[in-house]
């Protein structure tokens, strides 16, 4: 068999230290001659195309009224009580330095330093508290350059007020700063995930270490899916950082953070599925060369099926039309494949390097070699490894002999769970998801306290009249959930385009002011209709962040639709031509994409009843079911690939109890750890990563712990033959019958 080959092949005397120098000299190569992905992040990448309306809208508004296009900074200024007029006297100093000294990519400002300070007073707030300041960036301009500039800008407020109003606290009762809208949002979302990459890095570490060192209780064991990890990362990294430079991907740095999360999490489980089976083997054979050739020929067909599944599963968000999702494919599924081969080629060299000792101080041995070390050590055989059996033993006990209960009971608890998904609120408002003190968040805080909450984004409606008089402003007056209405503006190139500026009474990064977008725009039609003009659909563009949101959420909602079929589809083919029964590929499918379900329920209930979160992000639900339909099958087929394995040689009950039995202690570890390495983003300050960690690990534990030990070997005891249709096991089975 080509497994058994190759598992000699990286277990050898001399090829094993080939494998492992092989590794290192490809991994410092890279290294050396390509980018680090980390050193290529763009997050300023567009998520819409050009088709979408509210990205044509922006281009039309860029070109026919530049004036207020762009990317606005909202410096939003504070003082409880009341700004002070030497308050206002050094915002007209800011406004006259920036004027004369641009910031870098600075494409507008407002001449408020002309104005007379009497004047500039009535642009206050009305108890004359808060004041705006915008400044315009070019639409292109990166989050480091924003960044870059708003510092600029704080260094010359404490040049100007002799303190930092920026980290003055809000209700200190001093002048305080912060820089808000769409340039704000940005830096604080660039910020925070920057920051995250460190720690998350750290903690997922930590966490993988101290989980393995609990269950496994061998520092040495504990290292190795570590070790193998960074070098599949190490491989990943340049070799992603090199197609980013060559422009074929474009890397973020959420994308980043979460294959980080990813590598470990799914990365260990594959370590662990060589580990396990080769400590199983090592307690019936003596030479450890050729229990390791055993383990790589028992486990390499299910490490490599369980791969290639994330591997193509991820790849399908190629399909996928918003950037944030289409950006995830290429860095996702590489990295996974680095991972795969790596599990099957370093793993096991490491493990024929250090041999028994990989395990210690718990060393498994042979009951002759146990005999030997008891009579020189008076030592016995570690009692965990009986505690695993006795407990998967009983777990293969109970779905054997009452399968119709457990079947009963897991499904009536998935199923309840997953009712809960009908309670789900989505949003897609980005802001909401950054901590309460984010100083986007916090200018926002104010704004919408002291102004309009509208005025934070407000939307540009357009529309071409013709040269026919259009009453646009007039028809929008009527609109309830409108707070301002700007008088119409003739278009610099093309006169017949008029264009008002509006905002909402409400939080414009709310999902009730993003449904409120079809509205307007039926309404902007519905004038031009008014005044003869048709097809008037055509000729009304909206442009801001509400419109840019609606669109999002309708793109995503496509890529739902387009992504979880074909990914059920490409998996369900994969199954199918690995097991060969279609039954077992239905039940595998449907079982996983219960869990799915029940996860996001379960999780509706973690983070809206028990945490307060009114809404999750709307591109979670996706992000979630690739990750756990495709991560999910791995256990599936680990599980699978041994009762098969074992219906060769026994009864398919008694290939079920032993292959429960078996699986059970590594399916189990791998699970928490993975479910873990998921469950470390809750630790962040990002609302969205917190959601998608906390749904992604309830997910994985519902499959280690409900589906793959009790439901699935429950409903291949009830189907008995069929299982296996119609493939070879359900032959022999009924032929066992007639013999019997």
């Amino acid at each position: 068999m080509l497994s058994r080959h190759i598992g000699r092949w990286v277990a050898g005397k001399k090829s094993k230290w080939v494998t492992l120098a092989l590794w290192v000299i490809i991994v410092g190569v890279l290294s050396m001659v390509w980018p680090g992905v980390h050193s290529m992040v763009q997050n300023n990448a567009a998520n819409l195309d050009e088709g979408q309306p509210s990205v044509k809208a922006a281009a039309i508004a860029k070109e026919q009224f530049p004036s207020g296009s762009g990317i606005p900074a909202l410096i939003v200024w504070n003082r409880e009580g009341g700004l002070t007029e030497s308050d206002f006297a050094g915002i007209q100093k800011l406004t006259d330095y920036f004027t004369a000294n641009p910031l870098e990519a600075q494409s507008a400002l407002p001449p408020f330093g002309q104005l007379p300070l009497p004047v500039l007073q009535q642009q206050a707030s009305e108890d004359g508290a808060a004041f705006v300041l915008p400044i315009f960036f070019a639409d292109s301009t990166d989050s480091d350059t924003l960044k870059a500039g708003t510092e600029e800008i704080r260094r010359q407020a404490e040049a100007v007020f002799g303190t930092d109003p920026f980290s003055t606290e809000l209700k200190s009762g001093g002048l305080t700063a912060r820089v808000s809208g769409p340039a704000g949002i940005s830096i604080d979302a660039v910020g925070l995930f920057s920051n995250a990459d460190v720690s998350l890095m750290i903690a997922t570490v930590l966490l993988v270490l101290i989980l393995l060192l609990l269950i496994y209780r061998s520092p040495i064991l504990a290292i190795i899916p570590i070790i193998a990890v960074g070098f599949a990362f190490g491989a990943a990294s340049p070799i992603l950082g090199k197609m980013a430079e060559l422009g074929w991907i474009t890397v973020d740095s959420q994308a980043v953070s979460i294959m980080t999360v990813l590598l470990f999490g799914a990365g260990t489980d594959y370590c662990l599925f060589m580990i396990s089976r080769y400590r199983q083997i090592l307690l019936k054979q003596r030479d450890k060369i050729k229990a390791l050739v055993e383990a790589f020929k028992d486990a390499s067909g299910a490490i490599a099926m369980s791969g290639f599944t994330v591997v193509i599963a991820l790849l399908v968000l190629l399909l996928a039309k918003y950037g944030a999702v289409h950006r995830f494919a290429v860095p996702f599924s590489l990295s996974i494949l680095i991972m795969a081969i790596a599990s099957l080629t370093l793993v096991p060299a490491l493990l024929a390097i250090l041999g028994r000792a990989s395990f210690f101080p718990f060393v498994p041995r042979t009951p002759e070699m146990d005999t030997e070390y008891r009579r020189a050590k008076g030592k016995a055989v570690p009692a965990q490894a009986n505690k695993k059996a006795k407990f998967g033993g009983a777990i293969g006990a109970i779905v054997t002999k009452r399968p119709w209960m457990v079947v009963i009971i897991t499904l009536v608890f998935l199923g309840a769970a997953a009712t809960n998904t009908f309670r789900i609120e989505y949003t897609v408002d980005l802001l909401s998801s950054f901590p309460e003190d984010s100083p986007s968040r916090e200018g926002f805080a104010v704004i919408g306290e002291k102004f309009t909450p509208g005025e934070l984004a407000p939307v540009k409606i357009m529309v071409d009249t013709e040269g026919k008089e259009v009453s646009l402003q007039q028809s929008l007056m009527g609109l309830p959930y409108l707070a301002k209405i700007s008088e119409p503006e003739q278009g610099k190139k093309n006169g017949d385009i008029i264009a008002v500026d509006v905002e909402f009474s409400m939080n414009p990064y709310s999902i009730e002011a993003v449904n409120h977008i079809p509205d307007l725009r039926k309404t902007a039609a519905f004038a031009l209709e008014e005044a003869g003009i048709s097809p008037a659909n055509s000729k009304v563009w909206i442009s801001g962040q509400p419109a840019i949101q609606y669109d999002t959420e309708m793109v995503n909602n496509r890529d739902t639709e387009v992504v979880i079929p074909i990914v059920i589809g490409l998996i369900a083919l994969l199954l199918l031509i690995y097991l060969r029964s279609v039954v077992a590929t239905l039940y595998l499918i449907l079982t996983v994409v219960l869990s799915y379900f029940s996860a996001l329920g379960l999780g509706w209930f973690f983070v809206h009843d028990l945490m307060g979160t009114a809404a999750i992000q709307g591109l979670i639900p996706l992000y979630a079911f690739v990750f756990l339909v495709a991560l999910g099958e791995d256990y599936n087929i680990f599980l699978i690939s041994s009762i098969w394995k074992k219906r060769k040689s026994m009864p398919l009950k008694e290939a079920i109890r032993e292959g429960v039995t078996e699986t059970g202690g590594v399916i189990t570890s791998a699970g928490l750890i993975l479910a873990g390495t998921f469950a470390v983003l809750a630790t962040l300050p990002i609302q969205a990563l917190v959601q998608f960690g906390i749904i992604t690990a309830l997910g994985v534990l519902l499959d280690t712990f409900v589906v793959r030990p009790f439901l699935v070997p429950a409903i291949t005891v009830l189907l008995g033959d069929w299982a296996f249709w119609p493939g070879k096991g359900a032959k022999e089975e009924r032929i066992t019958r007639v013999q019997a």
